[in-house]
């Protein structure tokens, strides 16, 4: 089955990279870790946001947070304690990878890992708007 493009509009040229960053992102979301993403207002400041995972049960030595190209990469790897027997686990021990696309522009200021939530501040800078006038050659 053919899937009809998002953004097919004559008038959105050039965003066949934001096309497929969408369908990567689509389909690598299983919901595991949990994670939530707001933005922190502080008046005169550029845009913040922070990405929070609750990753209870894992290390700082576990977890990895990588920039790669235009994607902030985070993964944890926790290793089995082949001598532990649970009568029940309800806590999820697996590895994980969440992938965020970021915006052209944005910038990764640090993470931080406290009380099992690992949270990654982002900035976007305010862009610099440039009106450049384009020269209309004629024939002669």
């Amino acid at each position: 089955m053919s899937r009809i493009p998002t953004l097919s509009s004559p008038f959105l040229l050039g965003f066949d990279e934001v096309e497929r960053a969408l369908d990567r992102v689509a389909k690598g979301s299983d919901g595991y870790p949990p994670y939530n993403v707001e933005r922190i207002a502080a008046p005169g400041q550029p845009e913040r946001l922070r990405i929070t995972l609750a990753v209870a049960g894992f290390a700082r030595d576990q977890l990895d947070v990588t920039l790669e190209e235009k994607e902030l990469v985070i993964r944890g790897r926790q290793a089995e304690e082949p001598q532990r027997t649970f009568l029940h686990r309800g806590i999820a021990a697996r590895q994980f990878q969440r992938t965020f696309v970021l915006a052209e522009g944005m910038h990764v200021l640090g993470a931080e890992l406290k009380n099992g939530l690992l949270s990654v501040d982002l900035i976007r800078p305010e862009p610099e708007r440039v009106v450049r006038r384009i020269a209309i050659a004629a024939d002669e």
